[in-house]
């Protein structure tokens, strides 16, 4: 028995990927607000950040019929909710990558789209 929970530790330690540095505290107005944008297939999408107290922000990101609310942890300038990676670039610009699975073929794909800051 000994023997099986060694190697589950070792290789949990090893497939595990871990992130360097904490999260530390952001200045607020730079997320707060709804961001806008438009995907390359002409489908648009919403994500409003509110509440963000020190690393961690309320989100609701909507886009052709499909809404999200997820508590995000920030860190990098970036956060992530479900499948969706919000990335701030700039003043009032961030970068939006989702990973979209095609339903026909099963494979699945990057959209990347740019979004700035309506409100």
């Amino acid at each position: 028995m000994a023997d099986i929970m060694s190697i589950l530790s070792s290789n949990y330690a090893t497939t595990v990927p871990t992130t360097s540095g904490k999260y530390v505290a952001v200045n607020p107005d730079t997320f707060k607000g709804s961001w806008e944008g438009t995907y390359a297939n002409k489908k648009t999408f919403k994500i409003d950040v509110q509440q963000v107290d020190g690393f961690r922000a309320q989100v609701k990101y909507s886009s052709a019929g499909t809404v999200k609310y997820q508590q995000v942890l920030i860190k990098d300038n970036a956060f992530r909710i479900g499948d969706t990676k919000f990335q701030l670039t700039a003043n009032n610009k961030a970068t939006i990558k989702n990973a979209v699975t095609d339903p026909v073929t099963g494979s699945t794909y990057l959209d990347t789209a740019y979004s700035t800051r309506k409100t």
